[in-house]
Parts: C-alpha cells; structure tokens; sequence
C-alpha cells in the first residue's frame, strides 16, 4: 500500500520505530539533570553526537524571564510543506542512495517528528505545560492557513505562550550546524537563552528574518542531518539512546529557561501527574494539532 504524502502517518509509527521514553526516564533523567547550565560551547564546536554548532555570531541575549507554568508549543520542522518547496533536506544518507525513512516525506521532517512527539512526551512527564501540535495534513499551499505551523505557532506565541519547532540542518556545505534561531515577536526570553547555551546560536537576522521567527516561533536546528548524528538516528540499535539524548537535553533546556529543576515532574503543577490508584502516575496525552515553520 503507497502512503498518501499529503496525510500524517499516525503517531504509533513514531513509537513504534524509536520505543521512546516508556521505562527509559531514569537514563533521560540522568542525562538531563545536570543541576544548572554549564559554560556555553564556543562557536563553531564540535559536539560529540550533534556535530558542529553554529559558527555564526550570536547578536542577541536572552534575558525576558517567562512563568514556570508558561504553555510550551513544540512542532516538527516542514510538517505542512511536504512535496512542495520547503519540505526539508533529504539527509546525507538519502543523496547517498539510501532509502527514506518512510514514504512521502523527507527524511529531516521524519527525525522532526521523532524529536518533536519525544520532547512533548518527557515534558509533561516532568510536569511542563507542554503539547505537540501536528497539522491537518502534510501539504499546506498558504503558509498562514488554519492549522499550519505558522498560524498556530503565531497564535500561541501572541498567548504568551513559547513556541519551539524541531529542525535538522541541512547536510554538507550548504548547512551551518546546531543552535537555535530566536523568535523575533518580542524581547528574548531565557529559553531561548537556554536552548542556545545548549545547541549554539544564530544571528537574530540569519536569512534576512525567516517567517517562523517573524511570527514569533523559535527554530532549533538540532544538527546538520548528516554523519555520526545521522547515522545514530538511523542505525536501530542507537536510535532509541539517541533520541532520549537529544529529547532530554532540549528539556532541561527550557526547564532552566523557566528556572525549574531538571529531571523531575513537578507534580503540585500538574493534577494530572499526581499519583492515581495503584500508586501509578499518567501524564495527559499531548493535544492539539502539529505545526511546522517551511523555513529551513
């Protein structure tokens, strides 16, 4: 059966091809709780499993503090600009012959997904106020038409809300490497201070101003979709380690942007963490539609 390009697969694909984050939370708490920030990496650093960061100027800092209850919206990358232009690189692994990693999409919107759906789900179990919004369908022709990531990102953004979208970076020398493209609605916020101690930085102006950023959508390029990053993603025995490392490193970055603690559900926040019969805890199923910015 050929999958339709233009409607979502449905999440169990994501869970099933990555086992995220059910029984893993101690290994993601302990790659998380690092108890604060460390030293920011210098432009241009290699990090062992993202590769290079950004080596562009950082002209901006993050200083506007936000609530620790702030509403978190996190999208994946291109999620209603595939088969039309925008939809995201093919990775390296791909324009080396390599199979997509599921029809109709492009390889980068896929890890968007994976990382995207993973940070929703280990941020409410931490007790974020956190959902993942997916759109109606992949193909969107109006960038700010109901349900894309850039009218759902800018609605939730001029709520007060923090609007994330999940990007790869492009393979070879037409990318740059990770960090975090700032949104640009307002005066910069210590998650995106955060986020870019821990990713790396781009300039408040890279490509005179994209439109997810103009809308008030923070971009994080987690790294160029290529090489030990790559092949991590792909390789099944890695895939799960990798996507808890990066889901778990993206959370503890906005929990310290909203000056929590790393690691634990803070569960006199969320009625809906505190333990319910049999002693178990249940986190609320992630709401609301994906987004995605068709920028880069």
């Amino acid at each position: 059966m050929t999958a339709d390009p233009r409607r979502p697969a449905p999440l169990s694909w994501l869970l099933t091809a990555c086992l995220l984050l059910s029984g893993a939370e101690a290994g993601a708490q302990q790659l998380a709780n690092r108890g604060g920030a460390s030293a920011p990496a210098a432009p241009g650093a290699v990090d062992p499993l993202l590769g290079t960061r950004s080596p562009l100027r950082k002209d901006w800092i993050g200083l506007r503090s936000l609530p620790a209850d702030t509403p978190i919206l996190v999208m994946a990358g291109h999620a209603d600009s595939q088969g039309i232009g925008g939809a995201g690189t093919s990775g390296a692994a791909v324009a080396a012959g390599a199979a997509p990693m599921y029809p109709g999409i492009t390889d980068e919107h896929y890890w968007n997904l994976v990382i995207a759906h993973a940070v929703a789900t280990l941020g409410q179990q931490r007790g974020l106020n956190i959902r993942f919004h997916r759109p109606p369908v992949r193909t969107i022709i109006d960038g700010d038409a109901p349900g894309t990531n850039w009218s759902e990102g800018r609605a939730h953004a001029a709520a007060g809300g923090y609007a994330l979208e999940i990007h790869f970076d492009a393979w070879g020398p037409s990318g740059v490497g990770s960090g975090l493209i700032p949104p640009l609605h307002t005066a910069f916020s210590t998650i995106d201070e955060q986020l870019a101690q821990e990713f790396g930085a781009f300039p408040m102006t890279f490509r005179d101003r994209l439109g997810g950023p103009k809308r008030g959508i923070a971009l994080l390029e987690v790294g160029k979709l290529e090489g030990r990053l790559e092949a991590s993603l792909r390789d099944p025995r890695t895939r799960p380690r990798t996507v808890q490392q990066i889901a778990s490193r993206i959370v503890a970055a906005i929990e310290r942007g909203l000056g929590r603690p790393t690691g634990r559900p803070n569960v006199a926040d969320r009625p809906d963490l505190r333990p319910q019969r049999g002693g178990e805890r249940s986190a609320r199923p992630a709401q609301g539609r994906s987004a995605s910015s068709g920028d880069g």
